[in-house]
């Protein structure tokens, strides 16, 4: 079973006002902060040396919405993790632990 947690974005969300107006979404940016952000606060991680190995955008999220991330490490220490709103994915990402020489 993955590890979870639910990340709100409220609707005044200060970076949703200049992207987009009339149109506002969380940028892709600060979907990944947060929820990198949360990861490694259940996690324990520290700042070790990390690699964001993949990310993909699958439906855009908006001021207001509440997003259900799940993640579960892997053998090597990466971590794979999604996003979803409603149970709509939003996201998929990996992050790569330790050493990023490679």
């Amino acid at each position: 079973m993955p590890n979870r947690t639910d990340i709100h974005f409220p609707a005044d969300h200060p970076t949703a006002a200049g992207h987009f107006p009339g149109n506002p979404i969380i940028p892709g940016a600060v979907l990944l902060d947060t929820a990198l952000t949360a990861i490694a606060a259940a996690e324990g991680l520290t700042s070790a040396p990390s690699r964001l190995r993949s990310a993909k955008f699958l439906h855009p999220v908006r001021p207001g919405d509440r997003m259900l991330v799940e993640w579960h490490a892997g053998p090597t220490g990466g971590i794979a993790f999604t996003g979803s709103v409603e149970g709509r994915p939003v996201m998929t990402a990996t992050l790569m632990t330790g050493s990023v020489t490679s």
